[in-house]
Formats: structure tokens, C-alpha cells, sequence
């Protein structure tokens, strides 16, 4: 089994549960408060790892207690953090999410020293990149130091993937470094201007993708699963139903999910069953991290 590199961000996440979320100027009281590590690229690497992966991560932290427990949980998950960078004037990440009584949330960023994470930091780090075989980030971090990890990666013979979340317009160039993109329906919209609602207008958007220079397309479609498009192969896989609490982390979850099927060798269908699963696991406890399920439980 190839060894998994993800690079991306680290928050420490405060969750309020509200049976609704709050209109502007509006002040409503919660219930449940939980504080829980988070951040896309930290719930990816504990979600590759508690699945069966062997996962290092690369991000940056700031130099106060929040950074200190990010690293420390990360370390007892069986993660390498010797990417993990420390910065001494930014804080670290932090995250407010409300969770209606839909199970639905609305999440704010403060990214502190995620945004300080530097090509520089990452050229200090080119060995945990030659080392591994899959390499996965997402765009809580600046979008010039994940464009020059993932072309670098790509160069290797890397099987890069990358989560554009949240959604940015991204650079042509950066589309041709990837083997896999892994947007969900709005963050497909946006990248492509094609409205993703059914099987259909899928596939529109995948081709979009591969018209780009991306190998492999898959568009994640929340309680209906998982829509794959490689030029040859479609497949479109509904979710497992489950009784959904907090959809909190379920994306970072399907893809670090996905990085460890892929660096198993399964099959394309194989990986997006097992990311699906995962996923669905996910969503039927509270909190990111916390929800993460372990390879035992599927």
C-alpha cells in the first residue's frame, strides 16, 4: 500500500447546535456547544489514517495551545507531523459552526497561520512528497503553495487529487497537475458554470473537468451519493441511507476515504463504494473529527 500525503489546513472547530441559524441581527439561544480539532486537511489525514492508511500531513499552526493540541491529536491518530509547520506571529485556525436541526451547517473560517502555509514550507518539505504515492489537498490554505505541491507532485509521478474546497477559480495549469478533482454539486457549479442536479448534468461537468486536463472526475451529490467520469467509465453510486445528525466533516471524510482505496489498488467503483460508506458513517454522529469513523466500523 502507497504511502498518503495530504496537504491542507488545521482549525480547531467551536460547534453550536440551534434548531435554526440566525437571521442577520438576529441572536437565538443554542443548545450542545462542542469544541472538536477540524480544518479540511487535518479531517482528511485522520479519516485516511483511522481507515487503514499510512498518512502524513503537511500544514501550519500557529505557536499558541490550539496549535499544541492540533499537533498532539494528530500524533496519537498515527499521523507523521513533521510537515506540520509552526508559525510565530499568526494564531492558529479556528472554525464557528452552527448545526441546525436539519443536520445541515453553516461554517465561518478565521484561517490564522493556514494562510501563512508557504511554497517555501513546502520545498523544505519535498521529501514527505517524494516518499509518497497519492497526494490530496483542498484550498483552506493559499491556492499558489497547493498550485506548486500538486504540479511538483504531479512531475514525480505523483497521483495527485485535489478537494477544491471551498471553491475557488483555479488556473488552467493547476488542472493539468491533477489525476483526480473531487468537487461536490455547488463547488462544480462554480468552478464550471454548469448547474449539477442529475446523472445528466453530472457527466456535463465532469467532461468540463477532463476538457481541462483532469484525468479522473468525481462530484459528490450529499444524500445521493457519488457521481465517477474518467472519459471511459461512469459510474454513479447512490449513498447508504442513514439517519443524518451533523454533515460536519462527511466531504474530508469521503476523501480521505477515497486516498486509501486508491492507494489499495481497488477499482474505481471499489473506491467510491468504500468513500460513500465512509461518508454516510460520518454524518450519523456530531462534530469533525469526533464523527470519523475507523476502518473496524465499516
Amino acid at each position: 500500500m502507497g504511502k498518503i500525503l495530504i496537504i491542507g489546513s488545521t482549525n480547531t472547530d467551536m460547534v453550536i447546535v440551534a434548531d435554526h441559524f440566525p437571521a442577520p441581527g438576529e441572536t437565538i439561544i443554542g443548545g450542545t456547544f462542542l469544541m472538536n480539532p477540524g480544518g479540511k486537511g487535518a479531517n482528511q489525514a485522520v479519516a485516511a489514517a483511522r481507515l487503514g492508511g499510512e498518512v502524513a500531513f503537511i500544514s501550519k499552526v500557529g505557536q499558541d495551545v490550539f496549535g499544541q493540541q492540533a499537533i498532539q491529536n494528530l500524533k496519537n491518530e498515527g499521523i507523521d507531523t513533521t510537515g506540520v509547520a509552526i508559525d510565530p506571529e499568526e494564531p492558529s485556525g479556528v472554525a464557528q459552526i452552527t448545526v441546525d436541526k436539519s443536520a445541515e451547517n453553516c461554517i465561518v473560517v478565521a484561517p490564522g497561520a493556514n494562510m501563512a502555509l508557504s511554497r517555501e514550507d513546502l520545498e523544505k518539505r519535498m521529501g514527505l512528497i517524494e516518499s509518497a504515492e497519492i497526494v490530496l489537498a483542498q484550498l483552506e490554505v493559499p491556492l499558489s503553495t497547493i498550485s506548486f505541491a500538486l504540479a511538483r507532485a504531479y512531475e514525480m509521478g505523483k497521483k495527485t487529487i485535489l478537494n477544491p474546497a471551498p471553491a475557488v477559480p483555479l488556473p488552467d495549469d493547476l488542472y493539468k497537475s491533477l489525476y483526480m478533482i473531487t468537487p461536490n454539486q455547488s463547488e462544480a457549479e462554480i468552478l464550471t458554470g454548469i448547474k449539477v442536479t442529475d446523472e445528466k448534468s453530472s457527466k456535463m461537468a465532469a467532461e468540463w473537468f477532463l476538457r481541462k486536463g483532469v484525468k479522473v472526475v468525481i462530484i459528490t451529490l450529499g444524500a445521493d451519493g457519488a457521481f465517477l467520469y474518467d472519459g471511459n467509465e461512469e459510474i454513479q453510486l447512490p449513498a447508504p441511507k442513514v439517519k443524518a445528525v451533523d454533515t460536519t466533516a462527511a466531504g474530508d471524510t469521503f476523501n480521505g476515504a477515497l486516498a486509501v482505496a486508491i492507494a489499495k489498488k481497488w477499482s474505481l467503483k471499489d473506491a467510491l463504494a468504500f468513500a460513500n460508506k465512509a461518508a454516510a458513517q460520518t454524518v450519523t454522529k456530531m462534530g469533525a473529527q469526533s464523527s470519523i469513523p475507523f476502518w473496524r466500523e465499516l
